[in-house]
């Protein structure tokens, strides 16, 4: 992922896209918690964007599940 994913460029995938990048932004924190418990993790901040990032998708899940957001068909 990149450094932080906005809402807005969220917002414009599809939910197959948005389970897509929820899975590889899970998996890249279970990536940095491993470094951090056994020392290798430079980057501590990393952790917290990641992690806002998976709050951030779950947002739009949630959204677009209560009808609030829908899907943009540009």
């Amino acid at each position: 992922m990149s450094a932080a994913t906005k809402a807005a460029e969220l917002r414009q995938l599809d939910n197959e896209a948005l389970v897509a990048k929820l899975r590889e932004a899970k998996e890249e924190l279970f990536n940095l918690r491993f470094q951090a418990a056994t020392g290798q993790l430079d980057n501590h901040g990393r952790l917290k964007l990641v992690r806002k990032d998976i709050a951030r998708i779950y947002t739009l899940m949630r959204e677009r599940e209560l009808g609030i957001e829908t899907v943009e068909n540009a």
